[in-house]
């Protein structure tokens, strides 16, 4: 399999006992699995971040949504299965999680996903600097379990979402949002992510009455 050659030339250096700290420290785990070769395949990016860690998964599905690759056919969609499939592996207690081969398989190129981290690169740095340990409960192993709930809702609407003007974007910075809180354990970011959303579903019902 083309994904497993990609996986074998990265080595056991990739895999980390060490869970990213911020949006970052993520963006330059990404890249550093870019950096040599011509496509980057969706297991080959787990292997560096670590299936145990719902927090950084779930930020880099977010990274995903509200980046230029959200404009790649299906990807949307692809992203709503494996944010749906982590949400509820976590709600279920499992402490690994697990993805199907042909969601591992997904991947893109080298070139097209360096651009995409380098348009991300700003907005990385400016919200790192707000990050810091607070509202620790927030964020903790029960606040896991309820952001997971909200993710999945979220990943069950996103296959509709691909039909609408950057709406998975619009559900991608709430993801980013609740996978910071989890990251850096601010649950500040839970609140700005529950917020966000409500203030999001106002507006669409709001529209939707006015028309």
């Amino acid at each position: 399999m083309p994904q497993d050659e990609d996986r074998a030339k990265t080595g056991q250096a990739l895999v980390v006992n060490e869970a990213p700290r911020n949006l970052g420290d993520l963006l330059q785990r990404i890249a550093q699995v870019a950096s040599d070769r011509d496509d980057v395949y969706l297991a080959t990016i787990m292997d560096a971040l670590g299936t145990r860690s719902f927090g950084p998964v779930l930020l880099l599905i977010g990274v995903i949504l509200v980046s230029p690759l959200s404009g790649l056919p299906g990807m949307p969609t692809t992203m709503g299965i494996g944010l749906a499939l982590i949400s509820l592996q976590l709600v279920m207690g499992r402490e690994a999680f697990w993805l199907p081969r042909w969601l591992l398989d997904r991947h893109v190129p080298s070139g097209r996903l360096q651009s995409a981290l380098q348009w991300l690169d700003r907005p990385a740095r400016f919200i790192d600097w707000w990050l810091r340990p607070r509202l620790s409960i927030l964020a903790s192993d029960s606040g896991a379990v309820f952001i997971a709930a909200i993710c999945l809702l979220l990943a069950l609407a996103m296959p509709a979402m691909e039909l609408v003007p950057f709406s998975a974007t619009a559900a991608g910075l709430a993801v980013v949002a609740f996978g910071l809180a989890l990251v850096a354990i601010d649950g500040l970011f839970v609140l700005l992510g529950v917020f966000y959303l409500l203030a999001v579903a106002t507006l669409a019902i709001t529209g939707l009455v006015a028309t």
